[in-house]
């Protein structure tokens, strides 16, 4: 028995392989890629960065205005995440199956937060830009229909896990609504809550500098701008800081969760 199971898996995957292999396959053709061409090309472009693509002591002159729109960038990322998380954990505890009024009201938010969740930020922004135009605003309601669409369908879930006994036995005693939200489901849920909220800030960020790119605004609107103008030594400088926000973020990130969590 348990071989005739071993042997179907290994068909399934074969059969799996098969199919990725022809849809990538089908694709190269489509797009008239070549493989070959691409790996080859890859020495050049890295003696391209080598030569062109680094900092030089002239750019450093930029670094003050490239920090201001690195803190314009973080600030919008950090508001966006924390604002949705209020609202991503009012629609969990309506959607959750544990914690809902009823079930109409529960596939209600879930469904909204279906479909913020499944629209890119990069779409966000390209269909906000008709409303709001290139700015900061577009950047952050961009982060923030993300976020909210990401948070409820992760608040939920954690809910649904981590406290459907707690409130089934404060049921049991007769608690009201309210007394098992903010008694059982908040405090049993914080910590996991918590780390949602931080790993959606650290994804923002990275996300943000996309975001840039189109509206117009933060770092990302920076990198863009100098590229473009050929100056690859403060592009490189701004990548260079890019990097060191991000890793510095998530350090703090890891050294919360260690002391918080």
């Amino acid at each position: 028995m348990q071989a005739d199971i071993f042997a179907k898996k290994q068909r399934n995957t074969l059969v799996f392989l098969v199919l990725l292999g022809s849809v990538t396959f089908l694709a190269m053709i489509m797009t008239d890629y070549n493989a070959v061409k691409g790996i080859t090309s890859v020495p050049k472009a890295v003696q391209w960065g080598l030569a062109n693509f680094y900092p030089t002591a002239e750019s450093l002159e930029k670094l003050p205005a490239i920090l201001e729109k690195l803190q314009e960038t973080l600030l919008v990322s950090i508001a966006a995440t924390t604002v949705a998380a209020v609202f991503a954990l009012l629609f969990a505890i309506l959607g959750s199956n544990t914690t809902r009024v009823n079930a109409f009201f529960g596939a209600i938010t879930r469904g909204i937060a279906a479909v913020f969740r499944n629209i890119d930020v990069a779409a966000w922004a390209l269909i906000l830009l008709f409303s709001f135009g290139q700015s900061s605003l577009t950047g952050y309601f961009a982060l923030f229909f993300g976020s909210f669409g990401f948070l409820t369908r992760a608040f939920t879930e954690t809910i649904d896990e981590v406290s459907g006994g707690s409130v089934e036995a404060l049921k049991a005693t007769g608690a009201g609504y309210f007394s098992i939200i903010f008694q059982s489901v908040i405090p049993s849920c914080i910590s996991p809550l918590i780390s949602w909220i931080l790993f959606m800030i650290e994804t923002n960020i990275r996300s943000a500098t996309l975001i840039g790119l189109l509206t117009g605004s933060g770092i990302g609107f920076t990198f863009n701008l100098y590229y473009k103008s050929l100056n690859y030594d403060i592009a490189s400088l701004v990548v260079v800081v890019i990097i060191a926000a991000i890793l510095c973020i998530e350090y703090v990130s890891n050294y919360v969760r260690r002391v918080i969590l």
